[in-house]
C-alpha cells in the first residue's frame, strides 16, 4: 500500500524520532483512557497495547502505549525495545527486566502476562519477522548501537472458575475488565 510505505518511510526519519516519542504515548494513553481500552492512535499503523509493569527503580506501576507484533493475539505478543532508532533502551524493557510479571491492555481486556528477553537464536528469529513486519526497525537498528531488545510476553495460565449450577466453567482472563 502506498499509505503504509509513505508512514514507515516517515516514521524512519530523525525528525519523527525527535517528536513521535513525546506526542504519541500522551495521545495514545488519553485515547485509551476516554475509550475505556478500546483505542489507540498508533495502532492505525501497528497493532498497539498498553503495557502496566513496575518500574524497576520507583515499584510503581508504569503505563506505556506500544506497538507489538501479535504471535498469538490474546495470548502472545513481541515488544520491540527500539526507542524509535533513539540511543539508551526505553524505560519499559528495564521495567520487564527488572519485574517480568505484567499485564497488558489488548483490544479493551486487561490480561495478566510475563516477558521473557529474547537472545540468541531465538531473537534472531523473531528480528527477521519483525523486520518483515515493519521494515523501519532496521533504520531503528542502524541508527544506534546497542541491539534493541526484544521480549517475548505471553498471557499467564488461565485461571478456570466452576460454577454450581450445572453451566461450564468460565475463563476469567477472557472477561471484559471491571469499569467500577
Amino acid at each position: 500500500m502506498i499509505g503504509e510505505r509513505i508512514v514507515q518511510k516517515v516514521s524512519s526519519t530523525r525528525g519523527f524520532a525527535r517528536v513521535a516519542p513525546h506526542v504519541i504515548p500522551a495521545v495514545d494513553r488519553a485515547l485509551h483512557r476516554v475509550s475505556r481500552g478500546r483505542f489507540l492512535l498508533s495502532a492505525q499503523m501497528l497493532p498497539g497495547l498498553i503495557l502496566t509493569a513496575t518500574g524497576a527503580k520507583s515499584g510503581l506501576p508504569r503505563r506505556t502505549p506500544l506497538a507489538c507484533m501479535p504471535e498469538e493475539p490474546g495470548r502472545t505478543w513481541i515488544l520491540i525495545g527500539s526507542n524509535f532508532g533513539r540511543d539508551g533502551h526505553p524505560a519499559w524493557t528495564a521495567n520487564l527486566l527488572a519485574h517480568p510479571e505484567a499485564s497488558v491492555s489488548w483490544k479493551g481486556r486487561d490480561i495478566d502476562v510475563t516477558a521473557t528477553l529474547l537472545t540468541g537464536e531465538e531473537r534472531a528469529a523473531v528480528w527477521k519477522t519483525a523486520l518483515t513486519f515493519w521494515p523501519p526497525y532496521a533504520t531503528y537498528q542502524a541508527r544506534v548501537e546497542r541491539e534493541i531488545r526484544l521480549f517475548r510476553i505471553v498471557r499467564k495460565e488461565i485461571r478456570k472458575e466452576g460454577t454450581h449450577d450445572g453451566r461450564p466453567s468460565t475463563d476469567v482472563n477472557d472477561r471484559p475488565p471491571d469499569r467500577t
